[in-house]
């Protein structure tokens, strides 16, 4: 359910958009990020900082979007929700006690602080990776390309950054011994 309810306001802006244009689907996804919050309101679920972000980014973009019938500033929406979450990686890792990867990750994952570092500032990199890919995507070509782009390279750009990390943990022997010790249950 959590699954569906995430990826329910990018399903509605890119079947809305092919079916109409790119300012119904703007308000489309303004509407599903609002019915996310409000779904996970009522199912008493904590609101994460990154839906906060996503949430907040396509209200003022959207509605920027919308008030000054400029798509440019739809487009921007995803770099700067990418580049906020680079840069509060970052910062995480200069404030308090643990960065965010390791605070996400902690309780799964038993790793040495040097690769807790690494994970973090490696996921920053992609998230800013992120935000310029789109940005060059917005600005070279089409728009429906960038549609197309937004659904499916921002699913398989997460899909990379996650075998990167099991890749580089399996590669540091980290993963395996992050499993010895469970048993499965026959």
């Amino acid at each position: 359910m959590n699954q569906l309810l995430d990826f329910l306001p990018i399903l509605l802006f890119v079947a809305v958009f092919f079916t109409t244009d790119i300012y119904y689907a703007t308000g489309a996804l303004m509407a599903g990020v609002t019915l996310q919050v409000v779904v996970y309101k009522l199912m008493s679920k904590p609101i994460s900082r990154e839906l906060s972000i996503t949430f907040w980014a396509s209200i003022v973009f959207g509605a920027l979007t919308l008030l000054f019938q400029n798509e440019l500033f739809i487009k921007w929406k995803p770099t700067i929700v990418n580049w906020i979450l680079c840069a509060s990686l970052v910062a995480s890792h200069f404030i308090g006690k643990r960065n965010i990867i390791q605070h996400l990750f902690d309780k799964q994952l038993t790793l040495v602080d040097e690769i807790w570092t690494k994970l973090n500032f490696g996921w920053a990199v992609g998230f800013f990776v992120a935000g310029a890919l789109n940005l060059l995507v917005a600005y070279n070509f089409s728009t429906e390309f960038w549609v197309s782009y937004k659904l499916i390279g921002g699913f398989a750009l997460t899909f990379l950054y996650i075998l990167i990390t099991m890749l580089y943990l399996a590669k540091k022997g980290l993963l395996s011994e992050q499993t010895e010790g469970l048993e499965v249950e026959k």
